[in-house]
């Protein structure tokens, strides 16, 4: 299944782009990276049909685990397409919330664009290691 993460913003050079380089370097399934501009641009159509995670404040708090699990049956199910979409400073509409698969948070704190980038990069990297029985993922 393919790992499609759209972004709004540029990475650049940074600490953060090293860290996002680093884990997709690692990922053992194929992973499309995309960056739009900050404001305009469409998010690009998909090319199949595919589930859709918007990172977004209100959404769910998942344990490395839980989250591996969807992974795991979106995959099992044939999914050919996991997004994962991060929005401008200004968040998703409620349009696209309500069109979304999961709406998915990394806790109540508030974190900058840049390093939510790229811990969503680390989290795609700890759930297919826990799919593969890898042992970097040490629950408990």
């Amino acid at each position: 299944m393919l790992l499609h993460v759209i972004a709004r913003g540029k990475i650049a050079r940074s600490p953060e782009a090293e860290l996002v380089a680093r884990y997709e370097k690692r990922l053992a399934w194929p992973v499309k990276l995309t960056e739009l501009p900050d404001s305009g641009g469409r998010i690009p159509d998909p090319q199949m049909h595919c589930k859709t995670v918007l990172l977004d404040e209100r959404g769910r708090n998942l344990t490395s685990e839980e989250f591996a699990d969807i992974l795991g049956r979106w995959r099992d199910d044939g999914m050919r397409e996991a997004r994962f979409v991060l929005g401008a400073a200004d968040g998703h509409s409620e349009e696209e919330r309500a069109d979304a698969d999961l709406l998915l948070a990394f806790g109540a704190a508030t974190w900058p664009h840049l390093l939510a980038r790229a811990m969503l990069m680390e989290q795609l990297y700890r759930a297919t290691t826990i799919l593969a029985g890898h042992p970097y993922h040490r629950a408990g």
